[in-house]
């Protein structure tokens, strides 16, 4: 079975969804066929509390 995703929501959505106060990607391209071998987008919880992207 194939880990296939795609991500085409743009950046200032994805933080306004989620509440990211901090955005570390850079400029994200759209990933149209993205695989189980790259790095997943994600948010977390710093260590001082931010949600970061």
């Amino acid at each position: 079975m194939c880990n296939l995703y795609s991500l085409v929501t743009p950046q200032a959505e994805i933080r306004a969804s989620f509440g990211v106060s901090v955005d570390r990607t850079g400029n994200l391209p759209p990933l149209p066929g993205s695989f189980g071998s790259h790095r997943p987008l994600r948010v977390r919880e710093a260590t001082d509390g931010e949600r970061e992207l």
